[in-house]
Order: structure tokens, then sequence, then C-alpha cells
């Protein structure tokens, strides 16, 4: 039998230390890997890769744009859609943290789905994600 998994979601950035302090100071997530990558064709190039807390497989790259293609791409990778799912075990823990720590929530308050309790944000170039607890059955 096969076994597959995605394990790391390539998220464009304008910039590496920026992107580090979102993720990891106000998100929580924690800095798997920052190294810089030899024999780059482009200026400094970093292999960095972030996680939420307690994540064993999928993790985040966070990749510095690059040309004027990628540079329009940040911020809006899903073309305005929901792009990233954060799942929590305590979902309002996480909501009053996160406000605390300046995440702008967007479009609604929380709310009660039949899938669980969740509410949208944007991260620091605008991207939009899912903070979401299932509802447990």
């Amino acid at each position: 039998m096969t076994t597959q998994y995605l394990s790391l979601v390539t998220l464009l950035v304008n910039d590496y230390d920026d992107a580090i302090n979102f993720y990891v100071n106000k998100l929580g997530f924690e800095l798997i890997e920052d190294s810089v990558v030899e024999n780059a064709a482009t200026e400094e190039k970093r292999w960095v890769i972030v996680s939420p807390p307690g994540a064993t497989e999928m993790k985040l790259l966070l990749a510095k744009a690059v040309g004027q293609k990628q540079t329009a791409a940040v911020g809006n990778q899903s073309g305005g859609r929901v792009f990233l799912f954060l799942t929590t075990d305590d979902f309002w823990r996480d909501y009053q943290t996160f406000r605390s720590r300046g995440i702008e929530f967007v479009r609604q308050e929380p709310r009660e789905e039949t899938y669980g309790t969740v509410a949208v944000f944007r991260d620091l170039y605008g991207n939009l994600w899912d903070l979401i607890e299932p509802r447990r059955q």
C-alpha cells in the first residue's frame, strides 16, 4: 500500500524576517528551519519552514517572491478565497490570543457551523485563513 501526504505548502512572502515574525510571534508557529540556500541564482535565498504547534506533517515554506509575477501573487495566492485552514483544539483560546496580538479577523464575527466554530483572519500580506475548531461528534 502506498502512503502519501502533503508535507509543505509554499507561501509567497515579501520579506523572510517579517514573515517569520508574523508566523512565530503573532500566530505562535514554531520556526522549524531557517537556512541560506547556497548557489541560489537569485538574491539571498533561504529555506524557511514554519509549523503550527503540534503539527507533525504539514508545514509552510515561506518563500520570498522573486520577479513581478510572484510579487503580484503575494497576499492573493487563492484569488481572494480562504487559502489555508488552521485547525485548533480550542477556538476561543486562539481567537482571543490572536486578537490580542493584532491579528485582523474579517468578514463577520466567529460563527457556529455544522462542522464547527470558525472565523476568517488575514495574514500580514492579506491571505485569508480560517481558524476552525471542528465540532466534536
